[in-house]
C-alpha cells in the first residue's frame, strides 16, 4: 500500500479510523525552519469532526504532538513525527456491518485486494486519515510561505445544485471562507448550501459538490515538461483525497467551449517580468508554472455511508437491507476545504526543493 507522496519533500501517513491514533513523517524538510503544534493545530481544527452543526458529530480535539525533527522551535533537517491520537473511536457501531461492503466504500475493494480489511470505520480509507495530510501540508505551508511568501486558499464553490457566481479567486481570504460554516465566501449561496445539507442529513441522506483553490505567489519554472507536469501531480494529490471524483484547472472543461483565439493568454510585462493578460491556463504552461496564479476546481462525490436503507449483498451474496450506523458527514465539502489546501502544499513544497536541487 502506497502511504508516501513526494520525492524530496517526503511525508508518509500511518494509523487507522478505530485505532489507538494517526500521525505522519515528514522527510526533507530543511533545517532551521521556526516549527511548532501552533503552526499546525489551526488547520487540524479547521478539518477536525465535531466543529458545527453541518458535520459528524464525532467529537475529535485532533490535538497534534510534534515527536522528533524540532528543538528549541527548530526543525533539524531530520524526519519529523507528527501523531494525533484517537479519542472518540467507536468500532462496536460497525459490528452489524462486518461481512456487508457497503455500497461506493471501499470494503469491497480493500477485501479483494488484501483479503482482509479494517471493518472499523473503513480504517485507512476513512476520510480520519486526511488529518495526517492537514498536519503534514501545515508545514509544508509553513515553508512555502517562509520561503516564498506562496499563500493557498481554498473554499466551497458548490454543494448539490447550488453554486457561487464567478468570483474573482486572487481576492478570496481564509477568513471570508470561514465566515460561514459551510465555507463558502459568497454569503446568500453560503445559506441555501447550509439549508440543503440540513436537509439532505435529516433525511438521512448526503450530498456532494466541488472546491475551488488558488495558490498565490508561485514562481515561474516549477513543475517537469512530461511525465510530471504540476498539473499532473497537483491532480494526483487531490484525486488521492478519499471522496474526489474530478479535477479541473484553469478553464477546465468550459475551455472545451471555447475558441483558441479566445482562450489563449496573452503574455504582458509585469512588475516581476512577463505575465498574462488573462489566466485560462490556471498558472501552468507545459507542466510548469507561468507565475500566474495556480487555479483548479477538485469534485467531490455524496458521502458513500448514509443513514438510508439501502437494498444490496452481503460478501457471499446473499441480499440484505444495510442501515449504516456511526457518525458520518452529510457533506465533506466544509471539512475537505484544508485538506484540498494541505494537499496543494505538499505538492507544491516538493516542487520547490526539485527546482532548488537544480541548482
Amino acid at each position: 500500500m502506497s502511504s508516501t507522496i513526494g520525492s524530496l519533500f517526503r511525508v508518509t501517513t500511518f494509523g487507522e479510523s478505530h485505532g489507538r491514533g494517526i500521525g505522519a513523517v515528514i522527510d526533507g524538510c530543511p533545517p532551521r525552519l521556526p516549527l511548532s503544534e501552533s503552526d499546525i493545530q489551526p488547520q487540524l481544527d479547521r478539518r477536525r469532526p465535531g466543529q458545527s452543526h453541518l458535520t459528524t458529530p464525532r467529537k475529535e480535539s485532533d490535538t497534534v504532538s510534534i515527536l522528533s525533527g524540532v528543538e528549541n522551535g527548530l526543525t533539524l533537517g531530520t524526519p519529523i513525527g507528527l501523531f494525533i491520537p484517537n479519542s472518540d473511536q467507536y468500532p462496536k457501531d460497525y459490528g452489524h456491518m462486518g461481512n456487508i461492503p457497503r455500497p461506493s466504500h471501499a470494503d469491497y475493494t480493500y477485501q479483494q485486494k488484501y483479503g482482509i480489511r479494517a471493518s472499523s470505520g473503513g480504517g485507512r480509507s476513512s476520510a480520519r486519515e486526511t488529518a495526517t495530510r492537514v498536519a503534514a501540508g501545515a508545514v509544508a505551508e509553513k515553508l512555502l510561505h517562509a520561503v516564498f511568501g506562496i499563500e493557498i486558499v481554498a473554499w466551497v464553490a458548490s454543494v448539490g445544485h447550488h453554486e457561487i457566481s464567478p468570483v474573482d479567486s486572487l481576492e478570496i481570504q481564509r477568513t471570508a471562507v470561514d465566515a460561514s460554516p459551510v465555507r463558502c465566501p459568497e454569503p446568500d449561496t453560503a445559506n441555501r448550501i447550509e439549508q440543503e445539507i440540513l436537509v439532505a442529513k435529516e433525511d438521512g441522506d448526503s450530498l456532494g459538490g466541488t472546491i475551488g483553490c488558488v495558490c498565490r505567489s508561485i514562481p515561474a519554472g516549477w513543475g517537469e515538461p512530461v511525465f510530471e507536469k504540476m498539473e499532473a501531480v497537483l491532480a494526483g494529490a487531490m484525486l488521492s483525497i478519499p471522496a474526489t471524483k474530478g479535477f479541473e484547472i484553469g478553464s477546465g472543461f468550459a475551455g472545451t467551449r471555447m475558441r483558441g483565439s479566445r482562450h489563449n493568454d496573452p503574455f504582458i510585462t509585469k512588475p516581476h517580468g512577463l505575465g498574462t493578460v488573462t489566466n485560462h491556463s490556471g498558472g501552468v504552461q507545459g507542466g510548469i508554472s507561468n507565475g500566474e496564479p495556480i487555479l483548479f476546481n477538485v469534485a467531490f462525490k455524496p458521502v458513500a455511508t448514509i443513514g438510508k436503507p439501502q437494498d444490496t449483498v452481503d460478501f457471499d451474496g446473499n441480499p440484505v437491507t444495510l442501515e449504516a450506523r456511526g457518525r458520518h458527514d452529510p457533506c465533506v465539502l466544509p471539512r475537505a476545504v484544508p485538506i484540498v489546501e494541505s494537499m496543494a502544499a505538499l505538492v507544491l513544497a516538493d516542487l520547490a526543493l526539485r527546482q532548488k536541487a537544480r541548482g
